[in-house]
């Protein structure tokens, strides 16, 4: 079919597949904000980021898909789960991590997610993806990515490190450095000492 006689009435299979899971991952991003308990914020920023490694096959970029599982998945939100042990945050849900000001946030994401597709749509509305061409081999991809996205790459990794060194840092409070904690083999040792 020519670009021109496309209609969004009559979608193809792969088309609304790519729908269904973008209103997939929107949800799950929006349980993942909107949940009192910060381990199932984390599981559920998997779920959103993984609809998004398959919204990526959908559109024929596998290089950019598995970069998605093994950075996003596989680092990122390890280092989020990291961080929130290591730091020693709430398992269950948390009061602390509502403000008040759900209103507040509820209108600037609002706005700004009215921005944005107002502004995607208007930008692309005339455009189609031709998903029969080389456009997401991984060579063309590789290419691209490593002439013009290596300083956001390695700020990323810099960003990271520092985060992880923070949550090591948090963690570790004065009281931890100068008293041990008891253990089953320390009250065992103790006991054998009094006696």
């Amino acid at each position: 079919m020519e670009p021109a006689a496309r209609s969004y009435l009559s979608p193809t299979g792969q088309e609304i597949v790519f729908l269904l899971v973008g209103v997939l991952v929107l949800g799950a991003a929006v349980v993942s904000v909107t949940t009192r308990q910060l381990v199932h914020a984390a599981l559920w920023l998997v779920v959103a980021l993984g609809g998004l490694a398959v919204e990526f096959l959908l559109l024929t970029a596998e290089f950019v898909a598995w970069v998605q599982v093994l950075v996003y998945l596989g680092s990122v939100v390890v280092l989020v789960l990291f961080g929130l042990m290591l730091t020693r945050a709430p398992i269950g849900s948390s009061p602390d991590a509502d403000s008040g000001n759900r209103p507040a946030a509820l209108a600037v994401g609002a706005a700004s997610a009215a921005t944005l597709v107002t502004l995607v749509v208007d930008a692309f509305r005339s455009s189609w993806i031709d998903l029969s061409g080389p456009v997401g081999t991984t060579r063309l991809t590789g290419e691209f990515l490593f002439s013009h996205w290596v300083l956001p790459f390695e700020a990323l990794s810099v960003l990271l490190l520092a985060a992880l060194v923070g949550a090591i840092v948090l963690s570790r409070t004065k009281g931890d450095r100068t008293k041990p904690r008891p253990g089953n083999l320390r009250t065992a040792l103790t006991k054998t000492k009094e006696r």
